[in-house]
């Protein structure tokens, strides 16, 4: 087989990677890749920008004529932009099954109003919230409230759209800044104002095979994979500002099965049984972004997609083909083959700690183009770039979040050893790290 892998991330390198451990997969295109995709066996980075049969094209035209030129025999895709923007759409309208949600059904993450009205619909416990297009109500609101307070920009904002206010002021400046400074654009024209929740976050990512054939059959379904946690703040002790990942684990030995019982009942089931009742096409990943409240599991948030470094963590869990994994989601037959597969769900035994490198000064202003020199990868590790590219042959960062390191242990403690050993292999000037991923006061929580 032939696959195409649309994006140039950590994640995307996480997908190529584990694609090409499958006897299925012969060559893998990643388009745009990086200078980890690029050194991956079975993998070929192809850049729109430099390709001949691509030539005047741009976004998402482009990316389906690589495809159709290429003869993929599926896609993935791993951001949420392409996806919101049709890709998923485009893809399967000349013949190319896509891994990645149609454009409706992604805009569970494009519109955070949407997400939460999905919510409230179905029932998925999450905190409840209001919508407001109007500057001056949305700051009577806050001020009626009071803090803390979560002020969330309604569209895409490549992970800056969520202020967690501790005080009223601060989400005064945050409703101000959104909608009136349009520091965000278009994403921040719309507010989605909603209770502050306390308690710990995880992640839980899963494969999805939705569509109206599929519902009408009773075969749609949501397999969820091992839960995993992501850390978003900058320092150690989740001090600092907010960055897009500086490392994730998984398993987690904090969730108790009673606890994935609740989440299963109260937040995976209504949403398939939303999905379903809305005839949505969603064949794809998801991303369940949840709190752990003293009253159980709420929802925070819909990704249409892997989540970024979670899936530098999960992925190497997997015992089992996940090209198949892929093929079972598209399902182009309508059969069920998703819920068929789910005995072969099989995860090691064992845990992974998968820490992230970012430049100097990220996530503000940080400089690219230092060269990244690392030894010889040790066992049960994998090296995973992020904003990483060959230039003159040497491999330079390009990107706030460099790499991740992943290590696989059978014990938290020795993954977290391993992975740590690891890092201290890799440099490049202005490098920086979390030392704590994984352990006890290192996880973002609900308390300010």
């Amino acid at each position: 087989m032939k696959i195409l892998v649309v994006g140039s991330g950590g994640r995307e390198h996480a997908i190529s990677w584990m694609l090409a451990k499958s006897e299925q997969v012969d060559e893998i295109v990643c388009v745009s890749g990086n200078g980890g995709t690029k050194n991956e066996k079975k993998c070929r980075n192809i850049n729109p920008i430099d390709c001949e049969y691509a030539e005047g094209l741009t976004g998402n035209d482009a990316i389906v004529q690589i495809a159709s030129f290429e003869q993929v025999d599926f896609a993935v895709v791993g951001p949420e932009d392409p996806l919101c923007a049709g890709l998923a759409d485009q893809l399967w309208s000349v013949g190319i099954p896509t891994v990645g949600p149609k454009s409706l059904s992604a805009t569970l993450e494009g519109s955070k109003d949407i997400a939460k009205a999905f919510m409230k619909k179905y029932g998925v416990n999450s905190a409840t919230s209001e919508t407001f297009t109007n500057q001056t109500l949305a700051e009577e609101y806050v001020k009626k409230h009071g803090a803390p307070i979560v002020i969330k920009a309604d569209g895409l904002a490549a992970g800056k759209g969520v202020v967690v206010a501790p005080t009223t002021e601060i989400a005064l400046k945050a409703v101000k800044d959104f909608m009136q400074d349009e520091k965000l654009g278009s994403a921040g024209t719309k507010l989605v104002i909603e209770d502050y929740l306390q308690g710990v976050e995880i992640s839980v990512l899963a494969a999805v095979s939705v569509t109206k054939e599929l519902t009408q059959k009773g075969k749609s379904c949501i397999l969820p994979f091992v839960p995993a946690r992501d850390h978003k703040r900058l320092n150690d002790g989740a001090k600092g500002p907010n960055t897009g990942g500086m490392g994730a684990i998984a398993p987690l030995d904090d969730v108790s099965d009673k606890t994935m019982e609740l989440f299963n009942k109260n937040i995976l089931e209504p949403t398939l049984k939303g999905l379903e009742a809305e005839g949505f096409d969603y064949r794809g990943f998801i991303f369940f972004g949840v709190m752990l409240c003293k009253d159980g599991p709420k929802l925070l948030e819909y990704n249409v997609r892997l989540g970024d470094p979670e899936t530098q963590a999960v992925l190497p869990l997997m015992d089992f083909d996940f090209a198949e994994l892929c093929k079972a989601i598209i399902d182009e037959n309508q059969t069920g083959t998703l819920k068929d597969f789910e005995p072969k769900l099989k995860w090691k035994k064992g845990f992974v700690c998968a820490p992230v490198a970012v430049s100097g000064g990220y996530p503000n202003d940080y400089a690219k183009g230092k060269e990244i020199t690392f030894k010889n990868e040790k066992e049960n590790t994998k090296v995973f770039i992020a904003g990483g590219q060959e230039k003159n042959g040497k491999l330079v960062t390009s990107g706030g979040r460099v790499l991740a390191v992943s290590a696989f242990g059978n014990s938290f403690e020795e993954a977290f050893k391993t992975a740590y050993s690891a890092m201290k292999d890799v440099s490049f000037e202005g490098m920086f790290y979390r030392k704590d991923i994984g352990l006890a006061g290192a996880a973002e929580s609900g308390e300010l």
